[in-house]
């Protein structure tokens, strides 16, 4: 199941942008570095069904396989930045959502 895409979703709330800037000045290259990329953010998501979550920042972005988007989660270089994330938003949650294997001929 290596070869499977993965998705990530993150949603949270932007309380300073400029500290929040620095983390997304140096998400993109790390993003590549692992073969990620990006695919959309909302700041105005709606909710259609179910407990609205806290308003705020929707982004998803995909990684070619778990594996990769593991290691750019645990890269060391990758934790630092997030630091600036961390301090410039209050988070509500980063998910890993698997994508479908394969068809079987």
């Amino acid at each position: 199941m290596s070869d499977v895409p993965v998705y990530i979703i993150a949603n949270f709330t932007v309380h300073d942008a400029a500290t929040y800037r620095t983390y997304e000045k140096g998400f993109f290259p790390l993003l590549k570095k692992y073969g990620g990329s990006f695919i959309t953010y909302d700041d105005a998501s709606e909710t259609l069904e179910g407990p609205k979550p806290r308003q705020g920042r929707v982004v998803m972005f995909q990684f070619p396989s778990e594996q990769a988007a593991k290691d750019w989660y645990a890269d060391p270089e990758y934790q630092a930045l997030s630091e600036h994330r961390r301090a410039g938003t209050e988070l509500e949650f980063i998910t890993l959502v698997h994508g479908l294997p394969p068809r079987k001929a």
